[in-house]
């Protein structure tokens, strides 16, 4: 058998002290011509280096007997073999012999290289578990490169599960006690804070604003005992170094992985909280892709003031608002800050000089208030905009909403004014007012939204989805014409008398019709929902663009639908037909996925089934797609890594190779320019 190490020249096989020789005969301008820079004779190995024991330390088990490292374990065979080899050699030994233990030590050498060698059996160790030789050390996502040198574990970091607070800024992070007394920062004594430092060394390690370690000048580290923490307190000298706890407005890094785009690792400034969670503006959960169902984010402390700096200039939260992917917030209101502002900001709505006064300030203490008896929701909304913002945009329903001079004037606050990667209200004020004042409006937005909703009320229910008996009458009706359609053009592809759409064969025409049909047939069932369901809580989610969608509620009230696979009706299953009880060949609505029901009415069995199938798709998609555009994504960073815009403005390769004369073709950063084209009338009325 040709094992992966033989060299054979016709019907000869070559051992290594040939080629050897071979190669010892290449003149240097032949290695020249070649490209080679050393000796090729060097790659035939005469000598092995031994790497030290600190490479393949001994470990002692708790049974007392040590054990050895795996690449001990391939040395001392490729020891043991070499001196047999040279034995039977001095000894003279038959041919066969030597060519036998000369062929082992090949073996062994090459295992110890690489032990996952094409067509040769890996080494193992006595237990019968394969050998992890150097290559197996190197490579792969635990090797030394990537799990060791590219990620490791580090100091000054923490890690705990999130939950929501809306009361903090979103460029806070609220860090357990238990963390800010574990993590320190170091503090260099000068002449100026000496004073303030004793003050803090004499917290002890227990206090929350204390100190854990003390470095002299001589780089003595000393711990802070409750037993010396005085004594400690009275030697401090400028030159020496103190690590105290977090405080309040410290400066983190916060990420929660996978990171997927820069937002996911971002600054924020500490507020040190009570509990065991790590605490986060539900605003600033849009970058991240964080929900509380569990998720854990991490923690992580700057240790010099160099990091402190480059953290608060280029990571903070509202340098981020914007997206280098889309031009546009990626922070902004979700779920109940749209639903609030969508019913403040509704045309009848009012509030009593009690109640809006008890509203605003409870956002805001120093904000001026009209002296009115009562206040619009738009007024109040109108309060915390800048005096001087014009803009006019359509809202999610169509509705134009018109601000002018820092005033709403007509329209309703929802999605596509203040939501998250949508908001345009958020980008004009960006563009405008500057990251720092976005973030202090989009605090007070969501706050205003909540104490609204905690006025109002709100509250959801399924009764919210029911039908009138008009509504399901219509409904039914709507279900039959589908059906009578589709059995009218099953028919007419029975006879042959289906008129053919163009490149497409009669059953792919007939496949696209009903399609068609059935996606017409949802719509029109959500013209009687709009027409019949009342004005409540579950129909303001989704027109303000909260949450859900009219799809939604077609298919939990009305009926679901066809069910789909691969874009395509379901046709797959038993022989000829779905399900074993149903005609082969069979191609009517029933027998190829149409949920003719809503989700509050229930679903037959076949029906839940066929839904099954359609949810089991969307779910094997999620897992594949994400690991599939995972490994895209390595690749293609893999391929781009040594690329780097230079000062003079061009994007060159390791080489120093010109890449491109201007980064991105444009030069533009997608998350300082606007997404859409320049506003010529916009720009006019800001002349003005």
């Amino acid at each position: 058998m040709i094992k992966p190490y033989t060299i054979v020249e016709g019907a000869d096989t070559l051992n290594a002290s040939v080629i050897r020789e071979r190669l010892e005969k290449m003149t240097d301008d032949d290695l020249s011509l070649v490209g080679l820079k050393s000796r090729p004779e060097w790659l035939v190995l005469t000598l092995l280096p031994i790497p030290p024991v600190t490479v393949r330390p001994s470990i002692t088990l708790e049974t007392g007997e040590r054990s050895e490292d795996d690449l001990t374990h391939k040395l001392v065979d490729i020891v043991r073999i070499n001196d047999r080899l040279r034995e039977n050699i001095d000894l003279g030994a038959p041919d066969f012999i030597i060519e036998d233990l000369w062929e082992l030590l090949q073996y062994h050498v090459s295992t110890y290289f690489d032990n996952e060698l094409t067509g040769v059996p890996p080494a193992r160790h006595r237990s019968g578990r394969t050998l992890k030789t150097i290559s197996q050390r190197l490579k792969t996502k635990e090797g030394r490169f990537r799990g060791n040198l590219a990620g490791k574990r580090v100091n000054f970091s923490a890690r705990t599960v999130i939950s929501p607070d809306p009361m903090i800024e979103i460029d806070e992070v609220g860090v357990p006690e238990v963390i800010a007394r574990e993590l320190t920062k170091p503090i260099r004594v000068t002449e100026n804070n000496i004073e303030e430092i004793r003050k803090i060394v004499q917290m002890g390690p227990d206090g929350l604003k204390g100190v854990n370690y003390v470095i002299r000048a001589d780089g003595r580290r000393k711990k802070v005992v409750e037993s010396t923490k005085e004594e400690i307190a009275k030697e401090l000298a400028p030159g020496y170094i103190v690590e105290r706890h977090l405080q309040d407005g410290d400066v983190v890094l916060f990420n929660r992985q996978p990171s997927l785009h820069r937002m996911s690792l971002m600054g924020h400034r500490v507020r040190v909280m009570p509990s065991k969670t790590f605490r986060l503006n539900l605003s600033t959960t849009t970058p991240y892709n964080a929900d509380f169902d569990g998720d854990e984010m991490n923690l992580h402390l700057p240790q010099t003031e160099e990091a402190k700096v480059e953290i608060e200039n280029l990571t903070m939260v509202p340098k981020n608002i914007r997206s280098p992917r889309f031009s546009g917030p990626v922070i902004g209101g979700i779920r109940d800050h749209i639903t609030g502002l969508y019913l403040l900001t509704q045309e009848n709505v009012k509030l009593s000089r009690r109640d809006f006064t008890q509203l605003v300030r409870s956002v805001d203490l120093n904000v001026p208030l009209p002296d009115k008896e009562t206040l619009t929701g738009r007024e109040i909304f109108s309060i915390f905009l800048p005096k001087d913002l014009t803009v006019d945009f359509k809202s999610n329903t169509g509705e134009h909403v018109v601000i002018k001079d820092g005033k709403l004037l007509q329209g309703c606050i929802d999605k596509v004014a203040i939501g998250a990667e949508v908001g345009k209200l958020i980008d004009k004020v960006d563009k405008f007012y500057g990251s720092e004042y976005t973030k202090k409006f989009i605090y007070n937005f969501t706050r205003l939204a909540i104490g609204y909703l905690m006025i109002k009320g709100f509250s959801i229910s399924t009764s919210d989805q029911d039908l009138s008996d008009s509504a399901r009458k219509e409904i039914k009706d709507t279900i039959e014409k589908i059906r009578k359609d589709v059995d009218d053009l099953n028919r007419q592809y029975e006879k042959g008398d289906l008129k053919l759409l163009v490149g497409r064969s009669a059953k792919e025409s007939l496949n696209h019709m009903i399609k068609t049909l059935l996606r017409n047939g949802i719509n029109d069932a959500q013209k009687v929902l709009e027409k019949h369901m009342h004005d409540n809580n579950t129909l303001h989610m989704v027109r303000s663009g909260a949450r859900g969608s009219l799809v939604n509620l077609v298919q939990t009230s009305a009926l679901v639908g066809q069910e789909m696979v691969m874009g395509e009706r379901i046709e797959k299953g038993y022989y000829q037909r779905t399900f074993p009880h149903i005609k082969p060949g069979s191609i009517n609505l029933e027998a190829t996925g149409f949920v003719s029901r809503g989700f509050k009415d229930g679903l037959t069995p076949f029906e839940f089934f066929f839904d099954a199938i359609n949810s089991r798709e969307s779910l094997m998609d999620k897992s594949l797609k994400t690991r599939h555009s995972g490994y895209m994504e390595r690749r293609l960073v893999g391929a781009l890594q040594d690329l780097k815009v230079e000062y003079d403005g061009t994007v060159r390769d390791g080489a120093n190779r010109i890449v491109q004369f201007t980064p991105g073709e444009d030069g533009l950063d997608p998350s300082k320019i606007e997404r859409v084209g320049i506003d010529v009338r916009a720009i006019a009325e800001n002349l003005e």
